[in-house]
């Protein structure tokens, strides 16, 4: 469930508002091969000064990946530094307003699959279990219910002072919730009761009340 921020994944796609930062970055990933500053440069007609500033600002977005190797030929004391080559990553960045993590029911929906194939276990059983594995090791890693909840673009948020309850604003999986609901809705249970495990976070009970407008699930006291 680790997911980058919005601000960075935002940040990110900024950078390629610039043409020529746009240009410099469909050149490095259309070529098969890593591209050094030198290369970018004569292909795209730019000082070695403007494509080096532009494929590092890239490689600090997490845009482009670096590496370092000398020339083909060229080794050992008198070689020279190993040239600075980048190439695209292979991880999409992806922006949706409101958020929306697709990605990741996708993944559990086929790791599940999967297991069940190999398995013979059946696929519900198996993909509540994966979701909840999931949830409980991101609320691990997280530290906080409420801070893994806000990462991943729930919205959190107080219902009213006297209940204590917490509703979530926003569904992460909003069209597949809509089209599969009981399917979804289930998974995405699993998955917030694993986080809040993980987390240490006995406070609240994760329990489905879905309503207009906001996540399938609810957060409320456990006291109550």
């Amino acid at each position: 469930m680790a997911i980058r921020s919005l601000p960075d994944r935002v940040a990110a796609l900024a950078a390629l508002d610039d043409p020529v930062r746009r240009t410099v970055f469909d050149f490095v990933a259309r070529s098969t091969t890593a591209v050094s500053r030198d290369a970018a440069a004569d292909a795209l007609g730019l000082s070695r000064r403007v494509a080096a500033y532009h494929l590092d600002h890239l490689a600090d977005q997490g845009l482009l990946a670096v590496e370092y190797r000398r020339p083909p030929g060229r080794s050992g004391p008198g070689a020279g530094r190993p040239a600075k080559l980048y190439r695209r990553v292979e991880d999409e960045v992806a922006v949706s307003v409101p958020e929306r993590h697709y990605d990741l029911v996708g993944g559990l929906l086929a790791a599940a699959v999967a297991e069940s194939i190999d398995t013979g276990g059946q696929v519900q059983e198996v993909l509540h279990r994966v979701a909840y594995d999931v949830g409980k090791a991101t609320g691990k890693a997280t530290g906080s219910l409420l801070a893994a909840l806000e990462e991943a673009g729930y919205e959190p948020r107080q219902q009213d002072h006297d209940s204590g309850a917490v509703v979530l604003g926003n569904c992460p999986f909003h069209r597949l919730a809509r089209q599969y609901t009981a399917l979804v809705c289930g998974v995405n249970l699993q998955l917030l009761r694993g986080v809040a495990d993980g987390a240490g976070d006995s406070s609240c009970l994760t329990e489905l009340d879905p309503g207009p407008g906001r996540c399938c699930v609810r957060l409320r006291p456990a006291a109550q």
